[in-house]
């Protein structure tokens, strides 16, 4: 963990509790193991979505739909999600998840590569997303970067999840285990990025396990 684990258990007993339906997709995730936001990391986005209130919102990586329901359950009214997701078994749960909330028309699942359809959405739909969150393969933030910077409005915001890799992203390279090296680099490569784009603004967060909160200002 990045912050100790005794003021994040005692943070975590302030947040008020999820919708019924958030709380069992949690509990499920959690025990098959799959990835979902960190309880810490869900209070951050909720008022990062409150002071923003964006108008639409993108997600790349769906996982089982657990952070798309829980962004719809606190963006302000009019405003939708679309969210990408590559994996067939993460797209079935996905769907299950949301036909279950019935969320309808607010959340749009796009199924396929993520660096493709950000590509097609940037010559589709350019500056159209004020609101835009990462948390997919981490590797590949770089590579997305590029079109996630076409879609994104002057004035709009782009949270990243996992940045610091339980604090192993500060440790030399030489410390990392020879198979993870690849992604060490990368995130600190991607990290380097958003802090010296001049497009952007970024701080880095030690919520969750690191969270990066950019606005494009020009």
């Amino acid at each position: 963990m990045i912050v100790d684990e005794r003021i994040t258990d005692y943070m975590n007993s302030l947040v008020q509790e999820l919708p019924p339906y958030l709380r069992e997709l949690e509990k499920t995730a959690l025990l098959e193991g799959i990835p979902i936001i960190r309880k810490e990391t869900q209070t951050f986005l909720k008022v990062l979505i409150s002071m923003k209130q964006p108008k639409r919102i993108l997600e790349v990586g769906t996982a089982v739909g657990f952070s798309s329901l829980f962004m719809s359950e606190y963006m302000p009214e009019g405003c939708s999600i679309t969210t990408i997701e590559k994996m067939p078994l993460r797209l079935e749960k996905a769907k299950k998840n949301f036909l279950e909330a019935t969320v309808g028309e607010m959340v749009t699942l796009l199924e396929g590569d993520a660096l493709i359809i950000l590509g097609n959405l940037a010559k589709t739909e350019p500056f159209a997303f004020d609101f835009i969150f990462m948390d997919a393969a981490k590797a590949q933030y770089m590579n997305f970067l590029p079109e996630v910077m076409k879609l994104l409005p002057v004035g709009g915001v782009l949270i990243t999840d996992n940045v610091l890799q339980d604090g192993t992203v500060a440790e030399s390279r030489y410390s990392i285990t020879r198979r993870d090296r690849t992604i060490h680099s990368r995130m600190r490569e991607y990290l380097f990025a958003l802090t010296h784009m001049e497009e952007l603004e970024t701080s880095i967060v030690p919520v969750g396990d690191g969270v990066t909160v950019s606005v494009k200002i020009k």
